[in-house]
């Protein structure tokens, strides 16, 4: 009789700003969601954070990684939201190449308006 299989679930790893507002509250939002504890979520605002690529540069954008591959912007949001129940079907929806050159697109010009945003929360 063959053995049954259960549902490993990947764990992913969210790099984030912990220093920044509005980043706080979408990792908040997104640590209740994580019914399943599968995000592990690193504050890399500490100057002593360590972080696998430039600290500017993930400060600056959103980043995790996905079987051991970081990914940056709307990539990344789209792993994040795999491994969320609620979020699964938009994540796995992200790996259409179209769908997710349109979240780039738009997650580009959020990063525009995102200072602003910050200082209104802060």
């Amino acid at each position: 009789m063959p053995e049954m299989l259960c549902d490993v679930m990947a764990k992913i790893t969210v790099w984030y700003d912990g220093a920044c507002p509005l980043c706080m509250r979408e990792i908040a939002l997104m640590r209740r969601l994580d019914v399943r504890r599968a995000i592990e979520f690193l504050d890399i605002a500490p100057a002593d954070a360590v972080c696998p690529l430039d600290r500017q540069l993930m400060l600056a954008r959103f980043h995790a990684s996905e079987d051991g591959v970081i990914l940056s912007g709307a990539a990344a949001f789209a792993a994040m939201w795999r491994v969320i129940p609620l979020l699964k079907p938009l994540g796995f929806i992200a790996r259409n190449q179209l769908v997710l050159q349109l979240l780039e697109w738009l997650y580009n010009r959020f990063l525009v308006i995102r200072p602003g945003l910050q200082k209104f929360l802060g």
